[in-house]
């Protein structure tokens, strides 16, 4: 379902488009959207694959099963099958196939005024949406300071309940994953970062373990745009030994380019214990490389 309006339209006429398009796109998104509940609490997920993957955020979760109740009434048993180390976000895994997966929008090209959807279960209520614009994109006031470059920022209407459901664009597809309140505007998770994570992460898997912590920092170098900045190697971890050191500036982890906050998780989460992988790195302005062999995560 997409909004188009051919001009010139009444506006009356153009008011009843807009507000039948609304609703079809409601209820298209609607099928993707599960309630999980655990402990007396509440929260949204979406149905992220066709195969039971379902996203939500990860403050949702408080133990690793929850009851998952899809649009169509069923009650299945959620397993936690991984949590975002950074970010709020979480994969729950249901036994199911065939499910009515939310088709993904482009959160890279959203642009402040367009309008956007968001689904969720406040309290007494399922699936209830709210409309509003994009403030802004890629950046974002929290209570911690400044965020950039991690969130989509929108003044629709969020509550208790509301938690890990969908930001829809006007096309209904999925831009973002709703995650808090700060002040009087609402702010969610781009898609781009929700579908990095869900594609890295292998569910059950052991965790590939580097040993070092950074921040990410903009370059002016040819060809690098960001970087990772090591300020912290844990003595004796797979990074130490293979040579880094604090003040190393990580551009490539194998063949993922470090272009945003959300390159390094995406990348490591993509890292297996035991298999060698070349960290491309920028040490006093010279480019080197080092060949580091994950281990896993204790």
């Amino acid at each position: 379902m997409s909004i188009t309006l051919d001009a010139p339209v009444a506006p009356a006429l153009a008011g009843l488009a807009l507000s039948d398009a609304i609703a079809d796109i409601t209820a298209e998104i609607k099928r993707s959207v599960v309630l999980i509940g655990q402990n007396g609490s509440h929260g949204a997920g979406v149905i992220w694959r066709s195969d039971g993957i379902v996203v939500t955020n990860r403050h949702v979760l408080h133990d690793d099963r929850v009851e998952v109740i899809l649009d169509d009434g069923r009650t299945l048993t959620g397993i936690v099958a991984a949590r975002h180390p950074d970010r709020d976000l979480a994969v729950v895994k249901i036994a199911a196939e065939g499910l009515p997966a939310a088709r993904l929008g482009d959160s890279s090209t959203v642009r402040p005024g367009q309008l956007v959807i968001a689904i969720g279960h406040p309290p007494g209520l399922r699936s209830a949406a709210t409309a509003g614009i994009v403030v802004a994109a890629g950046q974002a006031a929290t209570l911690e300071g400044p965020r950039t470059g991690d969130w989509l920022q929108t003044d629709v209407t969020l509550r208790p309940g509301n938690s890990g459901g969908p930001l829809v664009d006007a096309q209904g597809g999925v831009i973002g994953i709703n995650t808090m309140v700060s002040g009087r505007l609402s702010l969610s998770i781009p898609s781009s970062t929700v579908e990095r994570f869900v594609a890295g992460e292998r569910p059950g898997d052991p965790h590939a373990w580097l040993g070092v912590t950074g921040l990410t920092v903009p370059l002016r170098l040819s060809g690098h745009a960001a970087g990772y900045l090591l300020t912290e190697v844990a003595e004796g971890s797979p990074a130490d030994r293979a040579g880094l050191i604090v003040g190393d500036i990580v551009v490539a982890f194998g063949t993922v380019e470090v272009v945003d906050n959300e390159s390094v998780p995406a990348a490591v989460l993509r890292l297996n214990p035991g298999e060698a992988v070349v960290l491309a790195i920028v040490r006093g302005g010279e480019p080197r490389q080092f060949t580091v062999v994950p281990t896993e995560r204790a």
